[in-house]
């Protein structure tokens, strides 16, 4: 459970991110080959949705346990389940990917050298990430995983979590997305149990 609300809290974070940031400006000093046209046009909200958030839920879904009223189960693949860790893989290369796309004139943000480090951290992060998982190591592969949560988190807290509290005040209510579907059913079902003694 404690692994879910870090996650969810993270993709609430990733979601807003385009919300609050009016549109990038393109970025300074950067020079791409003659007849090279890049489509930075897709918001980052978007962005983030479609490419950024599959590649780390791919990857944060295969490590470390969950605890229901069934008892915990290891989200691991098993040992031998290769294409079990090739989605891992996949979600690791994706943020590779993502992480360079977020240095790209047109998709920065400012102050731009902040930006520039989280998203060369997060391609750092993501190729280690991309390691433990071809090398079926569980552990590592939760290890990395937190490390890619803390750069999303600190990146979160710049760009999303305090431009959002400049412009509009502390959050009010419950700021958090409505539980997935099927989370929310074992949520019932673990609070029924539990009230049921």
């Amino acid at each position: 459970m404690k692994t879910i609300l870090t996650f969810t809290a993270c993709a609430a974070a990733v979601l807003a991110l385009g919300a609050c940031q009016p549109k990038p400006a393109a970025s300074k000093g950067t020079t791409l080959p003659a007849g090279v046209k890049l489509n930075t046009d897709l918001p980052t909200d978007e962005f983030m949705g479609h490419m950024v958030d599959p590649g780390a839920f791919m990857y944060w879904k295969g490590s470390g346990t969950e605890v229901t009223e069934k008892g915990e189960r290891d989200l691991a693949p098993a040992p031998n389940d290769q294409e079990g860790w090739d989605v891992l893989v996949s979600g690791a290369t994706i943020l590779i990917a993502a992480g360079n796309e977020l240095q790209l004139p047109g998709r920065t943000r400012a102050p731009e050298d902040h930006w520039i480090k989280y998203a060369q951290d997060l391609t750092a992060r993501a190729v280690i990430a991309r390691e433990a998982a071809e090398k079926h190591d569980k552990k590592a592969v939760f290890e990395e995983g937190a490390k890619l949560y803390e750069v999303c988190v600190a990146c979160h807290e710049e760009y999303v979590i305090q431009p959002g509290i400049k412009a509009n005040g502390p959050a009010k209510g419950n700021p958090l997305p409505a539980w997935p579907a099927d989370v929310q059913k074992k949520i019932d079902a673990y609070e029924k149990s539990k009230a049921a003694g």
